[in-house]
Protein backbone atom coordinates (compact mmCIF):
# COMPACT_ATOMS: atom_id res chain seq x y z
CA UNK A 1 0.00 0.00 0.00
CA UNK A 2 1.07 3.15 -0.85
CA UNK A 3 1.47 5.96 2.05
CA UNK A 4 0.60 9.82 1.60
CA UNK A 5 1.86 12.01 3.89
CA UNK A 6 -0.82 13.27 6.83
CA UNK A 7 0.19 16.50 7.83
CA UNK A 8 -0.44 16.93 11.63
CA UNK A 9 -1.41 20.24 12.69
CA UNK A 10 -1.41 21.45 16.19
CA UNK A 11 -3.91 23.86 17.82
CA UNK A 12 -3.09 23.32 21.60
CA UNK A 13 -2.11 27.27 21.43
CA UNK A 14 -4.66 28.78 19.75
CA UNK A 15 -8.13 26.64 19.99
CA UNK A 16 -6.91 24.64 23.02
CA UNK A 17 -6.49 27.96 24.64
CA UNK A 18 -9.97 29.06 24.40
CA UNK A 19 -10.76 26.27 26.79
CA UNK A 20 -12.56 28.92 29.74
CA UNK A 21 -9.20 28.98 32.26
CA UNK A 22 -6.93 27.62 30.10
CA UNK A 23 -4.97 30.79 29.40
CA UNK A 24 -1.10 30.36 28.86
CA UNK A 25 1.28 33.17 29.23
CA UNK A 26 3.67 33.78 26.57
CA UNK A 27 6.72 32.17 28.11
CA UNK A 28 4.43 28.90 28.63
CA UNK A 29 3.23 28.78 24.60
CA UNK A 30 6.92 28.95 23.60
CA UNK A 31 7.99 25.86 25.34
CA UNK A 32 4.79 23.40 24.75
CA UNK A 33 5.69 24.87 21.00
CA UNK A 34 9.24 23.85 21.57
CA UNK A 35 8.57 20.38 22.66
CA UNK A 36 5.72 20.19 19.73
CA UNK A 37 8.97 21.01 17.64
CA UNK A 38 10.70 18.17 19.32
CA UNK A 39 7.36 15.65 18.03
CA UNK A 40 8.07 17.10 14.40
CA UNK A 41 4.60 19.02 14.32
CA UNK A 42 4.13 20.22 11.17
CA UNK A 43 2.14 23.35 11.78
CA UNK A 44 1.68 24.85 15.01
CA UNK A 45 -0.82 27.54 15.13
CA UNK A 46 0.26 29.71 17.85
CA UNK A 47 -3.13 31.88 18.55
CA UNK A 48 -5.31 34.79 17.17
CA UNK A 49 -2.38 37.44 16.63
CA UNK A 50 -5.52 39.97 16.50
CA UNK A 51 -7.46 39.15 19.89
CA UNK A 52 -5.37 40.85 22.02
CA UNK A 53 -1.78 42.59 22.16
CA UNK A 54 -0.70 39.51 24.35
CA UNK A 55 -1.62 36.82 22.24
CA UNK A 56 0.23 38.97 19.08
CA UNK A 57 3.10 38.81 21.45
CA UNK A 58 3.04 35.27 21.82
CA UNK A 59 2.49 34.59 18.20
CA UNK A 60 5.64 36.32 17.66
CA UNK A 61 7.55 34.88 20.42
CA UNK A 62 6.54 31.73 19.10
CA UNK A 63 7.18 32.41 15.21
CA UNK A 64 10.64 33.57 16.60
CA UNK A 65 11.66 30.37 18.86
CA UNK A 66 10.33 27.85 16.44
CA UNK A 67 12.59 26.93 13.36
CA UNK A 68 11.68 23.28 12.36
CA UNK A 69 8.09 23.56 12.09
CA UNK A 70 4.88 26.02 10.22
CA UNK A 71 4.06 28.71 12.41
CA UNK A 72 0.49 29.51 11.99
CA UNK A 73 -1.67 32.43 13.55
CA UNK A 74 -5.64 32.96 13.00
CA UNK A 75 -7.64 35.63 11.29
CA UNK A 76 -10.69 36.05 10.29
CA UNK A 77 -11.73 36.84 6.80
CA UNK A 78 -10.75 40.66 7.27
CA UNK A 79 -8.12 42.69 6.92
CA UNK A 80 -7.32 44.19 10.04
CA UNK A 81 -6.53 40.33 10.97
CA UNK A 82 -4.78 39.41 7.93
CA UNK A 83 -2.60 42.02 8.29
CA UNK A 84 -1.86 41.58 12.28
CA UNK A 85 -1.33 37.58 11.81
CA UNK A 86 1.17 38.10 9.23
CA UNK A 87 3.16 41.42 11.29
CA UNK A 88 3.04 38.57 14.40
CA UNK A 89 4.70 35.87 11.58
CA UNK A 90 7.84 38.37 10.93
CA UNK A 91 9.78 36.06 12.51
CA UNK A 92 8.51 32.88 11.38
CA UNK A 93 10.95 30.33 9.30
CA UNK A 94 7.74 29.36 7.46
CA UNK A 95 4.50 30.88 8.13
CA UNK A 96 1.18 30.11 7.11
CA UNK A 97 -1.88 32.35 7.27
CA UNK A 98 -5.53 31.08 8.64
CA UNK A 99 -8.62 32.92 7.53
CA UNK A 100 -11.75 31.81 7.71
CA UNK A 101 -15.62 32.80 7.41
CA UNK A 102 -18.50 30.97 8.47
CA UNK A 103 -20.49 29.31 5.55
CA UNK A 104 -23.58 27.27 7.25
CA UNK A 105 -27.00 29.20 6.73
CA UNK A 106 -27.50 29.62 10.26
CA UNK A 107 -23.91 31.13 10.71
CA UNK A 108 -24.26 33.04 7.89
CA UNK A 109 -27.66 35.07 9.09
CA UNK A 110 -27.60 34.69 12.58
CA UNK A 111 -24.24 35.68 13.16
CA UNK A 112 -22.43 37.08 10.27
CA UNK A 113 -25.95 38.81 8.91
CA UNK A 114 -24.72 38.43 5.54
CA UNK A 115 -25.86 36.70 2.13
CA UNK A 116 -23.89 33.89 0.71
CA UNK A 117 -22.24 36.23 -2.24
CA UNK A 118 -21.44 38.46 0.26
CA UNK A 119 -19.65 35.82 2.43
CA UNK A 120 -18.15 34.29 -0.69
CA UNK A 121 -17.09 37.59 -1.96
CA UNK A 122 -15.45 38.32 1.48
CA UNK A 123 -13.96 35.02 1.57
CA UNK A 124 -11.99 35.62 -1.96
CA UNK A 125 -10.63 39.12 -0.89
CA UNK A 126 -9.11 37.52 2.74
CA UNK A 127 -7.63 35.10 0.84
CA UNK A 128 -5.69 37.10 -1.94
CA UNK A 129 -4.75 39.92 1.10
CA UNK A 130 -3.38 37.03 2.95
CA UNK A 131 -1.08 36.39 -0.21
CA UNK A 132 0.97 38.92 -0.16
CA UNK A 133 2.24 38.16 2.98
CA UNK A 134 2.84 34.39 2.32
CA UNK A 135 2.75 31.64 -0.35
CA UNK A 136 1.13 29.32 2.28
CA UNK A 137 -2.50 30.75 3.46
CA UNK A 138 -5.33 28.38 4.99
CA UNK A 139 -9.01 28.94 4.67
CA UNK A 140 -11.97 27.30 6.84
CA UNK A 141 -15.48 26.95 6.07
CA UNK A 142 -16.33 27.79 9.61
CA UNK A 143 -19.53 25.60 10.69
CA UNK A 144 -18.33 23.52 7.45
CA UNK A 145 -20.50 20.39 8.37
CA UNK A 146 -23.74 22.36 8.57
CA UNK A 147 -22.93 23.95 5.26
CA UNK A 148 -25.01 23.27 1.88
CA UNK A 149 -23.31 21.36 -0.38
CA UNK A 150 -23.40 23.66 -3.28
CA UNK A 151 -22.38 26.56 -1.58
CA UNK A 152 -20.10 24.67 -0.27
CA UNK A 153 -18.24 23.50 -3.32
CA UNK A 154 -19.00 26.93 -4.87
CA UNK A 155 -16.99 28.74 -2.10
CA UNK A 156 -13.70 25.90 -1.80
CA UNK A 157 -13.41 26.35 -5.72
CA UNK A 158 -13.10 30.02 -5.57
CA UNK A 159 -11.04 30.17 -2.14
CA UNK A 160 -8.41 27.75 -4.18
CA UNK A 161 -8.61 29.93 -6.93
CA UNK A 162 -7.75 32.95 -5.03
CA UNK A 163 -4.12 30.65 -3.67
CA UNK A 164 -5.53 28.88 -0.58
CA UNK A 165 -3.30 26.09 -0.35
CA UNK A 166 -5.11 24.29 2.18
CA UNK A 167 -8.78 24.24 2.64
CA UNK A 168 -10.53 23.10 6.12
CA UNK A 169 -13.85 22.03 6.41
CA UNK A 170 -14.77 22.03 10.59
CA UNK A 171 -17.22 20.18 12.08
CA UNK A 172 -17.11 23.65 14.63
CA UNK A 173 -20.01 22.39 16.84
CA UNK A 174 -19.17 18.83 17.27
CA UNK A 175 -22.33 18.42 14.82
CA UNK A 176 -21.07 15.30 12.74
CA UNK A 177 -21.60 11.82 11.89
CA UNK A 178 -18.52 9.93 10.86
CA UNK A 179 -20.34 8.00 7.92
CA UNK A 180 -21.81 11.41 6.58
CA UNK A 181 -18.54 13.20 7.74
CA UNK A 182 -16.44 11.60 5.38
CA UNK A 183 -18.66 10.98 2.73
CA UNK A 184 -18.84 15.32 2.66
CA UNK A 185 -15.20 15.12 2.34
CA UNK A 186 -15.53 12.56 -0.42
CA UNK A 187 -18.15 14.11 -2.47
CA UNK A 188 -16.15 17.61 -2.02
CA UNK A 189 -13.09 16.67 -3.70
CA UNK A 190 -14.89 15.00 -6.36
CA UNK A 191 -16.87 17.71 -7.57
CA UNK A 192 -14.62 20.88 -7.19
CA UNK A 193 -12.68 20.99 -10.23
CA UNK A 194 -9.55 22.50 -8.40
CA UNK A 195 -9.38 20.17 -5.63
CA UNK A 196 -6.41 18.95 -6.86
CA UNK A 197 -4.06 22.14 -5.88
CA UNK A 198 -4.98 22.07 -2.25
CA UNK A 199 -4.69 19.99 1.29
CA UNK A 200 -8.24 19.30 2.22
CA UNK A 201 -7.86 19.43 6.30
CA UNK A 202 -10.43 18.82 9.19
CA UNK A 203 -11.12 19.99 12.72
CA UNK A 204 -13.38 18.49 14.18
CA UNK A 205 -14.96 19.19 17.95
CA UNK A 206 -16.18 16.67 20.34
CA UNK A 207 -19.19 17.70 21.54
CA UNK A 208 -20.88 14.08 20.66
CA UNK A 209 -17.23 12.06 21.60
CA UNK A 210 -17.15 11.55 17.81
CA UNK A 211 -14.32 14.22 17.32
CA UNK A 212 -11.16 11.66 16.75
CA UNK A 213 -13.77 9.39 14.71
CA UNK A 214 -14.93 12.00 12.69
CA UNK A 215 -10.97 13.48 11.76
CA UNK A 216 -10.17 9.68 10.91
CA UNK A 217 -13.12 9.23 8.52
CA UNK A 218 -12.26 12.45 6.88
CA UNK A 219 -8.61 10.88 6.28
CA UNK A 220 -9.85 8.03 4.95
CA UNK A 221 -12.17 10.04 2.42
CA UNK A 222 -9.00 12.32 0.95
CA UNK A 223 -8.64 14.98 4.23
CA UNK A 224 -4.43 14.85 4.49
CA UNK A 225 -4.04 17.10 6.96
CA UNK A 226 -6.11 16.75 11.08
CA UNK A 227 -6.42 19.87 13.32
CA UNK A 228 -6.08 18.59 16.75
CA UNK A 229 -4.67 19.03 20.43
CA UNK A 230 -2.80 17.72 23.11
CA UNK A 231 -5.25 16.05 25.50
CA UNK A 232 -7.82 16.58 23.08
CA UNK A 233 -7.95 20.11 24.88
CA UNK A 234 -10.56 22.63 23.29
CA UNK A 235 -13.75 24.49 23.71
CA UNK A 236 -16.62 23.30 25.11
CA UNK A 237 -15.94 19.64 25.14
CA UNK A 238 -12.67 19.91 23.53
CA UNK A 239 -11.00 18.90 19.81
CA UNK A 240 -9.83 15.36 18.19
CA UNK A 241 -6.73 14.49 20.53
CA UNK A 242 -3.31 14.62 18.88
CA UNK A 243 -2.08 11.34 20.26
CA UNK A 244 -5.30 9.24 19.51
CA UNK A 245 -5.17 10.58 15.57
CA UNK A 246 -1.27 10.12 15.71
CA UNK A 247 -1.14 6.64 17.33
CA UNK A 248 -4.72 5.07 15.12
CA UNK A 249 -2.52 5.71 11.95
CA UNK A 250 0.48 4.10 13.16
CA UNK A 251 -1.11 1.36 14.97
CA UNK A 252 -3.76 0.19 12.48
CA UNK A 253 -1.13 0.69 9.24
CA UNK A 254 -3.41 -1.94 7.51
CA UNK A 255 -6.89 0.61 7.42
CA UNK A 256 -5.03 4.33 7.11
CA UNK A 257 -3.34 4.58 4.29
CA UNK A 258 -1.08 7.40 5.67
CA UNK A 259 2.11 8.64 7.73
CA UNK A 260 2.68 11.01 9.99
CA UNK A 261 5.92 12.12 11.08
CA UNK A 262 5.56 12.48 14.61
CA UNK A 263 8.31 11.27 16.87
CA UNK A 264 5.44 9.23 19.33
CA UNK A 265 8.48 9.07 22.15
CA UNK A 266 7.51 12.46 23.52
CA UNK A 267 3.99 12.61 23.60
CA UNK A 268 3.57 11.37 27.30
CA UNK A 269 6.32 14.07 28.26
CA UNK A 270 4.08 17.00 26.04
CA UNK A 271 0.78 15.96 27.45
CA UNK A 272 2.05 16.60 31.15
CA UNK A 273 3.27 19.87 30.32
CA UNK A 274 0.47 20.86 28.87
CA UNK A 275 -1.90 19.59 31.79
CA UNK A 276 0.71 21.41 34.35
CA UNK A 277 0.55 24.40 32.49
CA UNK A 278 -3.23 24.67 31.47
CA UNK A 279 -3.96 23.47 35.30
CA UNK A 280 -6.77 20.75 33.31
CA UNK A 281 -5.74 17.16 34.65
CA UNK A 282 -5.67 14.31 32.07
CA UNK A 283 -8.56 11.18 33.11
CA UNK A 284 -6.57 8.32 34.31
CA UNK A 285 -8.62 6.38 31.77
CA UNK A 286 -7.25 8.75 28.97
CA UNK A 287 -6.64 7.23 25.37
CA UNK A 288 -2.68 7.09 25.13
CA UNK A 289 -1.48 9.48 27.83
CA UNK A 290 -3.65 8.97 30.52
CA UNK A 291 -1.93 7.05 33.92
CA UNK A 292 -4.09 3.56 33.05
CA UNK A 293 -3.69 3.57 29.87
CA UNK A 294 -1.20 0.53 29.87
CA UNK A 295 -2.21 -0.75 33.26
CA UNK A 296 -3.69 -3.56 34.03
CA UNK A 297 -5.52 -4.91 37.21
CA UNK A 298 -7.79 -8.15 35.97
CA UNK A 299 -5.96 -11.28 36.66
CA UNK A 300 -6.61 -12.44 33.39
CA UNK A 301 -5.28 -9.45 31.83
CA UNK A 302 -2.25 -9.44 33.96
CA UNK A 303 -1.96 -13.13 32.83
CA UNK A 304 -2.32 -12.86 29.14
CA UNK A 305 0.09 -9.54 29.15
CA UNK A 306 3.11 -11.76 30.88
CA UNK A 307 2.65 -14.25 28.41
CA UNK A 308 2.75 -12.51 25.45
CA UNK A 309 2.24 -8.55 26.04
CA UNK A 310 0.24 -8.66 22.67
CA UNK A 311 -2.68 -10.58 23.89
CA UNK A 312 -3.95 -7.26 25.44
CA UNK A 313 -1.56 -4.39 24.33
CA UNK A 314 -2.07 -3.17 20.67
CA UNK A 315 0.99 -0.75 21.05
CA UNK A 316 3.85 -0.24 22.86
CA UNK A 317 4.21 2.08 26.09
CA UNK A 318 7.11 2.95 25.25
CA UNK A 319 6.17 3.99 21.80
CA UNK A 320 4.64 6.87 23.59
CA UNK A 321 6.86 7.98 26.21
CA UNK A 322 6.04 5.62 28.99
CA UNK A 323 9.47 4.25 29.55
CA UNK A 324 10.68 7.68 30.80
CA UNK A 325 7.85 8.60 33.29
CA UNK A 326 10.10 8.05 36.30
CA UNK A 327 13.47 9.43 37.47
CA UNK A 328 15.20 8.54 40.50
CA UNK A 329 16.66 11.58 41.59
CA UNK A 330 17.10 12.68 45.35
CA UNK A 331 18.37 15.50 47.66
CA UNK A 332 21.88 14.05 47.26
CA UNK A 333 21.43 14.24 42.82
CA UNK A 334 23.70 17.39 41.35
CA UNK A 335 22.56 20.09 39.53
CA UNK A 336 24.00 18.72 36.38
CA UNK A 337 22.13 15.35 36.49
CA UNK A 338 18.65 17.47 37.20
CA UNK A 339 19.26 19.41 33.92
CA UNK A 340 20.20 16.90 31.92
CA UNK A 341 16.68 15.13 32.96
CA UNK A 342 15.30 18.72 31.94
CA UNK A 343 16.63 18.82 28.50
CA UNK A 344 14.99 15.29 27.93
CA UNK A 345 11.65 16.40 28.87
CA UNK A 346 11.95 19.44 26.41
CA UNK A 347 12.32 22.31 28.88
CA UNK A 348 15.33 24.55 28.48
CA UNK A 349 16.21 27.21 31.00
CA UNK A 350 16.32 30.86 30.17
CA UNK A 351 19.31 32.34 32.24
CA UNK A 352 21.46 30.59 34.63
CA UNK A 353 19.88 32.29 37.74
CA UNK A 354 16.71 30.33 36.44
CA UNK A 355 18.08 26.61 36.37
CA UNK A 356 19.69 27.80 39.99
CA UNK A 357 16.28 28.95 41.71
CA UNK A 358 14.83 25.43 39.88
CA UNK A 359 17.50 23.42 41.53
CA UNK A 360 17.13 25.33 44.80
CA UNK A 361 13.37 24.55 44.78
CA UNK A 362 14.50 20.66 43.73
CA UNK A 363 16.30 20.75 46.36
CA UNK A 364 13.93 21.59 48.95
CA UNK A 365 11.27 18.94 47.50
CA UNK A 366 13.92 16.26 47.97
CA UNK A 367 13.83 16.77 51.32
CA UNK A 368 10.46 15.97 51.63
CA UNK A 369 9.86 13.26 49.11
CA UNK A 370 12.00 10.36 48.81
CA UNK A 371 11.57 9.70 44.93
CA UNK A 372 11.23 13.06 42.10
CA UNK A 373 9.04 12.06 39.10
CA UNK A 374 8.76 13.98 36.07
CA UNK A 375 5.85 15.24 36.96
CA UNK A 376 7.61 17.12 39.89
CA UNK A 377 9.71 18.58 37.79
CA UNK A 378 7.12 19.77 35.18
CA UNK A 379 5.54 21.31 38.31
CA UNK A 380 8.78 23.34 39.44
CA UNK A 381 9.40 25.05 36.04
CA UNK A 382 5.81 26.34 36.20
CA UNK A 383 6.23 27.61 39.38
CA UNK A 384 9.64 29.59 39.31
CA UNK A 385 7.87 31.01 35.75
CA UNK A 386 5.13 32.09 37.80
CA UNK A 387 7.60 33.39 40.41
CA UNK A 388 9.14 35.34 37.70
CA UNK A 389 6.01 37.19 36.64
CA UNK A 390 5.31 40.46 38.84
CA UNK A 391 3.68 39.46 41.65
CA UNK A 392 1.25 41.22 43.27
CA UNK A 393 0.36 39.01 46.24
CA UNK A 394 3.39 36.82 47.84
CA UNK A 395 2.69 34.72 50.87
CA UNK A 396 5.08 34.81 53.35
CA UNK A 397 3.61 32.45 55.77
CA UNK A 398 0.82 30.18 56.49
CA UNK A 399 -0.18 28.57 59.90
CA UNK A 400 -3.92 26.67 59.88
CA UNK A 401 -5.51 24.87 62.90
CA UNK A 402 -7.89 22.10 61.78
CA UNK A 403 -9.02 19.17 64.80
CA UNK A 404 -11.98 17.47 65.53
CA UNK A 405 -14.68 19.24 66.99
CA UNK A 406 -13.47 22.61 66.49
CA UNK A 407 -14.21 25.06 63.78
CA UNK A 408 -10.43 25.57 61.87
CA UNK A 409 -8.67 28.64 61.24
CA UNK A 410 -6.24 29.87 59.29
CA UNK A 411 -3.70 32.49 59.50
CA UNK A 412 -1.97 34.37 56.65
CA UNK A 413 0.77 36.42 56.12
CA UNK A 414 0.84 38.33 52.70
CA UNK A 415 3.06 40.49 51.24
CA UNK A 416 1.18 42.97 49.17
CA UNK A 417 3.20 44.99 46.33
CA UNK A 418 6.07 44.65 49.03
CA UNK A 419 3.80 45.52 52.28
CA UNK A 420 3.42 42.83 54.89
CA UNK A 421 -0.23 42.19 56.20
CA UNK A 422 -1.42 39.10 57.83
CA UNK A 423 -5.23 38.35 58.52
CA UNK A 424 -7.17 35.14 60.10
CA UNK A 425 -10.57 33.70 59.19
CA UNK A 426 -12.77 30.74 59.86
CA UNK A 427 -13.84 28.40 57.55
CA UNK A 428 -15.69 25.31 56.95
CA UNK A 429 -12.44 23.32 56.51
CA UNK A 430 -8.89 24.47 56.44
CA UNK A 431 -8.30 25.33 52.73
CA UNK A 432 -12.31 27.73 53.07
CA UNK A 433 -10.58 29.39 56.27
CA UNK A 434 -7.61 29.81 54.23
CA UNK A 435 -9.38 31.26 51.05
CA UNK A 436 -11.25 33.62 53.63
CA UNK A 437 -8.05 35.09 55.08
CA UNK A 438 -7.02 35.70 51.62
CA UNK A 439 -9.45 37.72 51.08
CA UNK A 440 -9.39 39.60 53.87
CA UNK A 441 -6.81 41.18 52.68
CA UNK A 442 -7.21 40.96 48.54
CA UNK A 443 -11.02 41.60 48.84
CA UNK A 444 -10.74 40.75 45.34
CA UNK A 445 -14.52 40.52 44.50
CA UNK A 446 -14.33 37.21 42.24
CA UNK A 447 -16.20 34.34 41.98
CA UNK A 448 -14.56 30.79 42.50
CA UNK A 449 -15.90 28.64 39.63
CA UNK A 450 -13.53 25.61 40.32
CA UNK A 451 -11.05 24.00 42.70
CA UNK A 452 -9.44 20.51 41.58
CA UNK A 453 -6.71 18.84 43.18
CA UNK A 454 -4.80 16.25 41.45
CA UNK A 455 -2.04 14.23 42.89
CA UNK A 456 1.02 14.91 40.76
CA UNK A 457 2.32 11.27 41.14
CA UNK A 458 1.77 8.48 43.28
CA UNK A 459 2.38 7.75 47.37
CA UNK A 460 1.47 9.67 50.37
CA UNK A 461 4.32 11.73 49.78
CA UNK A 462 3.10 12.87 46.36
CA UNK A 463 2.79 16.80 45.77
CA UNK A 464 -0.63 17.58 45.19
CA UNK A 465 -1.57 20.30 42.17
CA UNK A 466 -4.13 22.13 43.08
CA UNK A 467 -6.26 24.30 39.83
CA UNK A 468 -8.38 27.46 41.36
CA UNK A 469 -10.46 29.32 38.09
CA UNK A 470 -11.88 32.77 38.99
CA UNK A 471 -14.00 34.88 37.10
CA UNK A 472 -14.28 38.76 38.22
CA UNK A 473 -16.60 41.16 35.85
CA UNK A 474 -16.35 38.33 32.52
CA UNK A 475 -12.12 37.81 33.27
CA UNK A 476 -11.22 33.76 33.77
CA UNK A 477 -7.85 33.09 34.88
CA UNK A 478 -6.87 29.72 36.23
CA UNK A 479 -4.14 29.40 39.28
CA UNK A 480 -2.23 26.69 39.60
CA UNK A 481 -0.37 25.75 42.54
CA UNK A 482 1.84 22.58 43.87
CA UNK A 483 3.00 21.35 47.26
CA UNK A 484 3.35 18.19 49.52
CA UNK A 485 0.65 20.23 51.90
CA UNK A 486 -2.10 20.14 50.20
CA UNK A 487 -3.83 23.34 52.15
CA UNK A 488 -0.26 25.34 51.04
CA UNK A 489 -0.76 24.22 47.58
CA UNK A 490 -3.99 25.35 48.04
CA UNK A 491 -3.07 29.14 48.87
CA UNK A 492 -0.30 28.92 46.44
CA UNK A 493 -3.27 28.59 43.54
CA UNK A 494 -5.45 31.44 44.58
CA UNK A 495 -2.94 33.82 45.12
CA UNK A 496 -1.23 32.98 41.79
CA UNK A 497 -5.08 33.00 39.83
CA UNK A 498 -4.91 36.76 41.91
CA UNK A 499 -1.76 37.66 40.79
CA UNK A 500 -3.02 36.85 37.17
CA UNK A 501 -6.39 38.90 37.53
CA UNK A 502 -4.01 42.08 38.93
CA UNK A 503 -1.79 41.59 35.44
CA UNK A 504 -4.55 41.50 33.47
CA UNK A 505 -3.26 38.18 32.21
CA UNK A 506 -6.34 36.69 30.28
CA UNK A 507 -7.59 36.78 26.45
CA UNK A 508 -10.45 38.48 24.64
CA UNK A 509 -11.21 36.87 21.24
CA UNK A 510 -13.18 39.21 18.76
CA UNK A 511 -14.45 36.00 17.59
CA UNK A 512 -14.12 32.19 18.80
CA UNK A 513 -13.25 30.74 15.14
CA UNK A 514 -13.55 27.52 13.95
Amino acid sequence: MSRDKLVIFDTTLRDGEQSPGASMTKDEKVRIAKMLEKMRVDVIEAGFAIASQGDFEAVRAVATAVKESRVCSLARAVFADIDRAAEALKGATAPRIHTFIATSPIHMKYKLNMEPEKVLEQAVKAIQRARQYTDDVEFSLEDGSRSEFEFMCRIVEAAIAAGASTINIPDTVGYGEPGEYGAMFKRVIEAVPNSDKAIFSTHCHNDLGLAVANSLSAVMNGARQVECTINGLGERAGNAALEEIVMAVRTRKDVFPVDTGIVTEHIVATSRMVSTITGFPVQPNKAIVGMNAFAHESGIHQDGVLKHRETYEIMRAQDVGWNANKIVLGKHSGRAAVKARFEELGIAFDSPAQLAEVFERFKALADKKHEIFDEDLQALVSQVQEAEAVETYAMESLEVCSKTGTTPKARIVLLVNNERLSAEAEGSGPVDATYKAIEVIAKSNTDLLLYSVNAITQGTDSQGEVTVRLERRGQIVNGIGADTDIVVASAKAYLHALNLLEAGNRREHPQHGV
